[in-house]
C-alpha cells in the first residue's frame, strides 16, 4: 500500500497540472471557435497541423523517453551517462530534422496541402524538434521525482500561450490563423530556458555502446509509438484527404473542436502516465508489484468511468466551451471518451512488454490497433463523415486492448480484478443510459440534478467499496482519527 500511496501521491500533483493545465488551455477552444468560424475551416488547419505534430513528435523522440527509464533504473548503469547519451541522441535527431524540413520547404508544404502558407509548416517544424528534446529533462524530472517543478514549466507554458493568444485574437478583428503556430514557438522556446539546471553541470557524453543497447530496446518503441499516436490522430491526417476541399475542413474543424470536450479523459490517462511510468520501472522488483499493477487499474477504471459521467451529465454546460457554430458534432463525445479509456486500459496492460523487454509485441498490438483504425476511417469516412473517425477510435484501441490482455497474460501474468472492473462498468453504462432517458424538454436545472444524483451514487460506490481513504494522502489524516 505505500507504494500505491507514492503513486496516488504523484498522480495528484501531475494531474493537477495537467487538469488545470488542460483547463485553461480550453480558453483557447472557445476563443478559437468563436474567433475562427466554422464555415472558414481556419480550426481544421490547427486541428490538422497539430496532428501532425504529435506523430512527428513519437518520431523525434524514438522511444528514448521510456527507454531512459529502463536504462537509468539498471543496477550496472551509470545515470548520468545514461541521461547525457540520451539528450545528444534526440537532440541530434530534432537538428537534422529541422534542417531537413527547411531545406525542401516548398515540397514539404504542398505534400501536406500547404503550399501557399509553407511558413506554417516550418515554424511547426522547429516546434515539434524543441519539444522533441525537452521530453527528456522532463523524464528525467520524473526520474528524480521533482514533480512540482515538472508541473510547474507545464502550467508556465500553458499560462503563456494563453496569454498571447488572447492579447492577439482579442485585439485583432480579423485573426490570421497562422499566429497560432508563431505564439506556439515562442512559448516553446522560452521554456527550453529553464531546463538550464537539468542541461548543466555535468559532462555531455555520448556513449556510442550504450546508445546501440538502447536503440535495440527502443526501436520497437518507436513501431509502437507511431501505432499509438495514429490511433490518435489518423483520423485527423486522413480526414482532409478521403473528403476533400474546404468541406473536408470544415467538417474537420467540428469534429476537433467537439474532441476537445472529451479530453477530460486524455487528462486523467496522461496524468496517470506521468506518474505510472517511472512508478512501473522502479518497483519492478517488488514482489507484490503485479498485485499492485492490479489495484492500480481497478482504480484508473473507476476513476475514468467517473470522469465519463461527469461530463455527460454535464454537457449542457460543457458545450459552451465551443461556439455554436460546432455543436453538431457534440454526439461524438461519448464515444471519444469511451475510446480514450480503452487507450488508457492498454496503456496499463502495456507494461508486461516493456518489463520482460518484448517491446517488439508492442509494436505488433499496437500496429494492429493502428490498423484496424486505419481501415475503419477510409472505408466509413465518405459515408458516416466524422462519427465514423469517433467509432474507428474505439475499433482500434478496442482491438490493441484485447489483444494486449491475453497475450500480456501468457507472457507475465497479473490477476486482474475482472469481476469488479465489470460490475463498475456495467453500473457506468445503466448510469449513463439513465441520463439519456431523462426527458429532453426537462428544464436544465432539473436535469442536472438528476445527473448530479447519479454521478454521486457512482462516486459513492467507489468509496464504499474500493477507496481506501485512510491510506490516502492529504485525506487519509482525516479518516484515521
Amino acid at each position: 500500500m505505500a507504494n500505491l500511496k507514492s503513486l496516488f501521491k504523484d498522480t495528484a500533483i501531475y494531474g493537477l497540472s495537467s487538469i488545470v493545465g488542460r483547463f485553461l488551455n480550453y480558453l483557447l477552444v472557445p476563443l478559437y471557435s468563436y474567433k475562427l468560424s466554422a464555415a472558414s475551416g481556419d480550426y481544421g488547419i490547427v486541428t490538422n497541423v497539430y496532428s501532425y505534430t504529435a506523430l512527428l513528435l513519437v518520431l523525434l523522440t524514438f522511444g528514448m523517453e521510456t527507454t531512459f527509464f529502463r536504462f537509468v533504473n539498471k543496477e550496472n548503469e551509470n545515470p548520468e551517462r545514461v541521461y547525457s547519451t540520451t539528450l545528444i541522441a534526440v537532440g541530434g535527431v530534432g537538428l537534422m530534422f529541422v534542417a531537413a524540413v527547411l531545406c525542401f520547404l516548398p515540397t514539404v508544404a504542398g505534400w501536406m496541402g500547404y503550399a501557399s502558407t509553407p511558413q506554417y509548416v516550418g515554424i511547426m517544424a522547429v516546434v515539434v524538434a524543441l519539444d522533441a528534446f525537452q521530453a527528456i529533462p522532463f523524464a528525467y524530472l520524473r526520474y528524480k521525482r521533482q514533480p512540482l517543478k515538472f508541473a510547474g514549466l507545464k502550467l508556465l507554458f500553458i499560462f503563456l500561450n494563453i496569454l498571447l493568444n488572447l492579447i492577439y485574437f482579442l485585439g485583432t478583428e480579423n485573426p490570421d490563423v497562422g499566429f497560432v503556430f508563431y505564439i506556439n514557438l515562442i512559448c516553446t522556446a522560452s521554456i527550453t530556458l529553464f531546463f538550464w539546471r537539468e542541461l548543466t553541470g555535468f559532462r555531455w557524453v555520448a556513449d556510442t555502446k550504450l546508445l546501440r543497447r538502447m536503440l535495440s530496446y527502443a526501436w520497437p518503441l518507436v513501431i509502437l509509438g507511431v501505432a499509438g499516436i495514429l490511433n490518435q490522430t489518423a483520423d485527423k491526417i486522413l480526414y482532409p484527404i478521403v473528403r476533400g476541399g474546404l468541406e473536408g475542413k470544415v467538417e474537420l474543424g467540428i469534429y476537433g473542436a467537439c474532441v476537445k470536450v472529451a479530453m477530460i479523459m486524455a487528462m486523467i490517462t496522461q496524468a496517470f502516465r506521468y506518474a505510472y511510468e517511472p512508478f512501473v520501472f522502479a518497483g519492478s522488483k517488488d514482489k507484490e508489484s503485479r498485485e499492485t499493477y492490479a489495484k492500480a487499474m481497478k482504480y484508473f477504471i473507476a476513476f475514468t468511468l467517473l470522469a465519463f459521467l461527469v461530463v455527460m451529465g454535464y454537457i449542457d454546460i460543457l458545450k459552451y466551451i465551443i461556439g455554436p457554430d460546432y455543436w453538431e458534432g457534440l454526439r461524438v463525445i461519448p464515444i471519444v471518451m469511451v475510446a480514450e479509456i480503452m487507450m488508457g486500459v492498454y496503456f496499463n496492460l502495456s507494461f508486461w512488454y516493456k518489463l520482460t523487454d518484448r517491446t517488439i509485441w508492442g509494436a505488433l498490438l499496437s500496429g494492429a490497433g493502428c490498423l484496424v483504425l486505419i481501415v475503419v476511417n477510409v472505408v466509413f469516412i465518405p459515408h458516416y463523415h466524422y462519427m465514423a473517425c469517433a467509432w474507428a477510435g474505439v475499433a482500434g484501441y478496442g482491438t490493441a486492448m484485447v489483444l494486449s490482455y491475453f497475450t500480456g497474460q501468457h507472457y507475465f501474468p497479473i490477476k486482474y480484478p475482472l469481476k469488479d472492473i465489470g460490475i463498475y462498468i456495467l453500473i457506468a453504462a445503466l448510469f449513463y443510459a439513465l441520463m439519456q432517458l431523462i426527458p429532453a424538454d426537462l428544464p436544465l436545472v432539473a436535469k442536472l440534478a438528476l445527473n448530479t444524483v447519479l454521478i454521486c451514487a457512482f462516486a459513492a460506490h467507489i468509496i464504499y467499496h474500493d477507496l481506501p481513504l485512510r491510506e490516502m494522502p492529504f485525506v487519509g489524516k482525516y479518516f484515521r482519527k
